[in-house]
């Protein structure tokens, strides 16, 4: 998540009128655990992960409860989730699947075929389809229990945060190789959980990992959230931009404004 400094008072107050609703959102993670959250904000986007794919945001029963309090006025659900994604294949990580058998003991319907551990295809999307069921099982239900929210994952919008900060596969396969990783944990989050997904990056960074999807790929279609701008005049005209897949729209923007990110919704 391109995130600022946690310093400084926000811009964006001196613009708002007192009293007025706002109909940004804002979006928080580890990184804010502990520090003053934004407030009044229309909806909240809150990070599943602790900044890497396999790892847990320790606050994130805490952030569920604070997006939980957004007013909702805009057309956006008040509470969305996003995931940090990577493709560590070839670097040996101990998270490396060795098999189609998932963390829940499930055998996943691998596209690609059969993963024996190597940095292949059906290894790469395996390694999707593990994080995205870690997301939900380890991470999302057992926080939204304490906070005594819903836990069926299918409740929340769930956007892959993608961003060349994280770990990817390089060199003449590593496009595939990343699409391949996204793919996977699409095909749990949508087609097995029933969630709405969508893509989070920007176009150059998108380009970089993944490139230019095919319209046989589950990416083709995702709406998509943009980052990059730096006022929210920016964002607003960001709005325009293509979506990073085929079919898919711009659907939300993203802009840094003093200590928080904000979120405008183009819908």
């Amino acid at each position: 998540m391109f995130l600022v400094a946690l310093s400084g008072t926000s811009a964006l107050a001196a613009k708002t009128p007192a009293g007025t609703p706002s109909t940004l959102g804002n979006d928080i993670s580890w990184p804010q655990c502990g520090k003053k959250l934004p407030s009044g904000q229309a909806f909240g986007i809150v990070g599943v992960n602790g900044g890497l794919a396999n790892t847990t945001n320790n606050c994130l029963s805490a952030q569920l409860l604070w997006a939980n309090k957004s007013t909702g006025i805009t057309s956006q659900p008040k509470v969305q989730l996003y995931v940090n994604t990577a493709n560590p294949g070839g670097l040996g990580t101990p998270s490396w699947p060795t098999s189609n058998v998932d963390p829940s003991g499930n055998v996943a319907p691998n596209p690609y075929g059969n993963c024996d551990g190597a940095d292949s295809l059906p290894c790469a999307w395996q390694y999707g389809w593990n994080r995205a069921v870690e997301d939900v099982h380890i991470r999302l239900i057992p926080a939204a229990q304490t906070a005594g929210m819903p836990t069926n994952a299918a409740n929340y919008h769930w956007w892959l945060d993608v961003e060349t900060d994280n770990t990817w596969k390089t060199g003449t396969d590593g496009i595939a190789s990343n699409v391949a990783d996204l793919e996977g944990m699409v095909a749990y989050l949508k087609t097995t959980v029933g969630a709405q997904v969508g893509l989070y990056s920007t176009a150059y960074q998108w380009g970089q990992i993944a490139g230019t999807v095919g319209l046989s790929s589950n990416l083709s279609g995702l709406d998509s959230w943009l980052a990059g701008a730096r006022t929210q005049s920016s964002a607003k005209r960001n709005c325009s931009l293509p979506p990073l897949t085929v079919g898919g729209k711009v659907i939300l923007t993203q802009y840094v404004s003093g200590s928080y990110d904000y979120d405008h919704s183009c819908v």
